[in-house]
């Protein structure tokens, strides 16, 4: 099955188009799911991807050519009509839907199943081969309800009037989405950002994502940040840049809060279990869903889904993709 797609360590080659899913060297024809450093980079020759993440893409690595791709759009390349649907990863995130031949093959890139104020949802497609992540492939991990989490960050804010709660949070995805979710709880105070934040932000409410009043962290006496909530990347919660702040409560919103042992690790007073990334449950819930003849397994924990497919009767294989340690979770 599937002669014509390719799994090589630096990407997926899909071989009548001439053209390489999110792979990790430049290439001359490009495919990306989002915008993702472990997913997307500059020097490619050319780059089909939606209008979003071609922005974020010109952002973060500079990339210049590229052609846009409207979710349900269909391209065709050497006889393989290619379309785009959500996924639910972050905004402008998609699934690479791939024809050819009476076969289809569904490339998911990193998905979610749970509603985000920041991006369209995932878009479940039926289909014959079915790649998935799996960087929450284990049973251990089954993330809370996300609006639970933020009552915790708004109740910590309200105990500790005198202090502010620092977030670390990546400055692509889940930055946003951590701001539009406090906005839809009612917060509606000033949230102060890290410096390295504030261009994607301002990405983000060109393509309609409004996140209320945001102010700059940086240069800002203590006193003004007490009782507010700053975001900061993940890197920057325990240096020098987070030590001016007003006795902070140090959160982090990341999948990875669930394994205590990793909040430790990082000082985390407030761990806040929010993903970018499908939970065990969501990740076989959603192969179910899709019926593949053959599921297809990369970076995370593949060896345990992989077990699961074949107790299901599911054909399946992990294939070994370089790089894939997704940065918003990592």
């Amino acid at each position: 099955m599937a002669h014509w797609i390719e799994p090589h360590p630096t990407g997926i080659y899909v071989r009548p188009a001439d053209a390489w899913i999110d792979p990790s060297l430049p290439q001359e024809r490009a495919l990306v799911t989002h915008g993702h450093a472990d997913h997307a980079r500059g020097g490619h020759g050319h780059v089909w991807a939606t209008r979003e993440t071609l922005a974020i893409m010109a952002l973060r690595y500079g990339t210049a050519s590229g052609t846009a791709v409207g979710y349900g759009e269909e391209v065709r390349m050497g006889g393989v009509a290619i379309r785009y649907v959500p996924a639910g990863h972050v905004l402008g995130s998609a699934q690479i839907v791939l024809e050819h031949g009476g076969e289809r093959i569904v490339v998911t890139g990193d998905y979610k199943r749970r509603p985000d104020p920041t991006c369209l949802p995932f878009e479940p497609v039926p289909c014959d081969i079915f790649v998935t992540e799996a960087t929450f492939g284990l049973p251990v991990f089954r993330h809370p309800d996300t609006g639970s989490e933020m009552d915790r960050l708004l109740a910590a804010l309200h105990v500790h009037p005198d202090r502010c709660v620092l977030v670390g949070a990546y400055a692509l995805g889940k930055a946003q989405r951590v701001i539009c979710e406090l906005r839809a709880r009612g917060h509606h105070d000033p949230i102060y950002i890290h410096g390295a934040m504030e261009r994607m932000c301002a990405l983000y409410e060109e393509f309609g994502v409004a996140m209320g009043e945001l102010r700059p962290a940086t240069g800002v006496l203590a006193k003004e940040m007490r009782g507010r909530i700053i975001l900061s990347p993940p890197s920057a919660l325990n240096d020098r840049w987070s030590r001016r702040l007003p006795d902070p409560i140090t959160a982090m919103a990341s999948g990875w809060m669930r394994v205590r042992q990793r909040a430790r690790q990082k000082n985390v007073e407030l761990p806040l279990v929010i993903s970018d990334h499908a939970d065990w449950d969501e990740l076989t819930d959603t192969i179910r869903e899709v019926a593949p003849s053959e599921t297809w397994i990369t970076h995370g924990r593949e060896e345990a889904l992989l077990h699961w497919c074949m107790t299901h009767q599911i054909r399946a294989r992990a294939l070994a993709l370089v790089g894939r340690e997704d940065e918003d979770e990592a």
